[in-house]
């Protein structure tokens, strides 16, 4: 069972360009929140700071972490390794500080498996439409339309993995997709009352797939 006075592991996952990674970024500003940085074998993007949003390494090096079981959670997305170094996450969930992840489903599952002795709340972020999701990624650091009809693709097989998480949030607007996460962590670690509609989820979902 946690310890009282540890911290909670918090994951945010999403179809790319969901919004997540902002969602984690606000967060992270709330008293005692730490983002978990993962490690990746993908070059930064413009604006992204080294070992502050990710730890960017070499391949062979990403394979020597994996080996030597260093990972909480790893996977290869769109041809690049992201992965999860244990002993950081630890250290901050001893020192109860909440961790948030910005994972992916395969992640989440990997992570849901170690059965951690911390408590673990899980979201998946959907953006309203297929559309704003696409006008997102096309307007993104990526101008490629390539690139943005991948993942449109891809989209497809990331919203299958929805009913695995806890709360399912969709991200219409920015500063209310924010307060009801919130509101969600403080009802889960307080054991109040949550204002969450899985119908109401259920039939975004069936509209976003159709």
């Amino acid at each position: 069972m946690p310890i009282e006075n540890d911290g909670v592991m918090i994951i945010l996952s999403s179809p790319s360009g969901a919004g997540k990674t902002t969602l984690v970024s606000l967060l992270s500003k709330l008293d005692n929140f730490e983002i978990s940085v993962s490690h990746t074998t993908r070059k930064p993007r413009a604006k992204e700071i080294p070992d502050k949003d990710y730890y960017f390494i070499e391949e062979n090096e990403f394979e020597r972490l994996i080996k030597n079981q260093e990972f909480l959670e790893y996977a290869k997305v769109f041809n690049n390794f992201y992965g999860t170094t244990r002993t950081p996450v630890i250290n901050n969930l001893n020192k109860g500080k909440n961790v948030l992840f910005d994972i992916d489903w395969q992640g989440a599952d990997q992570i849901k498996n170690k059965k951690l002795d911390y408590k673990l709340i899980t979201f998946f972020i959907l953006p309203p439409s297929k559309e704003v999701l696409f006008k997102r990624l096309s307007s993104r650091d990526m101008k490629d339309k390539l690139i943005a009809e991948e993942r449109m693709k891809q989209f497809g097989r990331d919203l299958l993995h929805w009913i695995n998480y806890d709360y399912v949030v969709i991200n219409d607007n920015l500063d209310s997709c924010y307060s009801k996460i919130k509101c969600l962590i403080d009802a889960e670690v307080n054991s109040g009352s949550k204002d969450y509609d899985k119908d109401f989820v259920r039939k975004h979902v069936e509209k976003l797939s159709s």
